[in-house]
């Protein structure tokens, strides 16, 4: 299963940082480290948008079919109108920006950066109406209706939107090293998380038994040579459309298929000449995005950016 290439007339010049489908549409938002922001067509095959911002941009969401959200590497986070190009600031975390998420639900836009803060926006005022102070540098977090799950060391701390001055809901260890990835289920209360040593959590709550789901298990990458080499989680996502499927890619380029229930792997992709840096399923689950590219994250990808040619890629799977 190769998948189709996308092609861009101005190639992607740096690492993918993030991508994200549409609520409604197979239009693909992609923010990367050259600063920019695309909005790709994937049914015309085209870029419909592309908008610079000066400063990388570390991730990105939809706020709408039309408007969208950055996080970036001067602490902005910025609403850009996908159909002008437009925009502008809604506010600055006092370091890096890391993370950023729009609640359909509540309205609200969560942000978080290298300053160990959680920040609501209000949109309407470009001002924060609650700032939470995380104690730690928060590098990956995830939304799903008014459920925020954030992830500090290796630990999750999970939110109520509604009541964010509030201890947290639920606080999980789940791992003694770092939490790379996270993504929270979209369909029920749960989430899965990476590790940067290949491990992964699981914890799905079912809604028609209110059954739990929760176990963990080493999953990247297979051992050689009578050794593990162990490969960072660089993102989990899980298909909107099929109960307890999702996907796990690392930074070695391994992209997996797993189901939650039977705890059995589908079947393994082909590997990609880079780490997997970012993953999305379209609004039905029938199309899975990769992003192939490195992506800053691990201490062992020290290599400068020139010595990696025609790298950055992002891959359309039919599911």
């Amino acid at each position: 299963m190769s998948g189709d290439c996308l092609q861009f007339e101005n190639p992607i010049g740096d690492g993918v940082s993030r991508i994200r489908f549409a609520p409604s549409s197979n239009n693909l938002l992609i923010s990367s480290w050259d600063s920019n922001l695309r909005l790709y067509d994937v049914d015309s095959s085209r870029v419909r948008l592309e908008a610079s911002v000066g400063f990388a941009l570390l991730d990105c969401c939809f706020g709408a079919e039309s408007l969208a959200y950055s996080a970036a590497s001067d602490g902005c986070i910025r609403r850009c109108d996908l159909h002008s190009g437009s925009c502008d600031a809604i506010g600055y975390h006092e370091d890096v920006a890391t993370c950023v998420v729009y609640s359909d639900e509540t309205g609200q836009v969560i942000s978080t950066g290298l300053d160990k803060k959680m920040v609501s926006w209000d949109i309407r005022s470009s001002k924060s109406s609650h700032v939470r102070h995380m104690g730690a540098e928060v590098k990956t977090m995830s939304l799903s209706g008014r459920y925020i799950s954030v992830a500090i060391g290796g630990s999750i701390e999970t939110y109520d939107l509604r009541y964010m001055e509030g201890p947290a809901s639920l606080t999980n260890s789940c791992f003694d090293v770092r939490i790379r990835s996270l993504c929270s289920v979209p369909y029920c209360r749960g989430y899965a998380a990476g590790s940067v040593d290949g491990t992964v959590a699981l914890e799905i709550s079912n809604p028609t038994t209110s059954e739990v789901t929760r176990y963990a298990f080493r999953c990247h990458p297979k051992s050689a040579d009578g050794k593990k080499h162990l490969a960072a989680i660089t993102d989990v996502q899980f298909n909107p459309s099929i109960f307890g499927a999702f996907v796990t890619g690392d930074n070695r380029g391994n992209l997996l298929a797993w189901d939650a229930q039977s705890k059995r792997r589908l079947f393994e992709f082909p590997q990609y000449p880079t780490g997997v840096a970012s993953l999305a399923y379209n609004c039905n689950g029938q199309l899975l995005a990769v992003a192939s590219s490195h992506t800053y994250q691990e201490a062992i990808e020290t290599y400068a950016v020139s010595s990696v040619e025609k790298v950055f890629g992002i891959r359309l799977l039919p599911v």
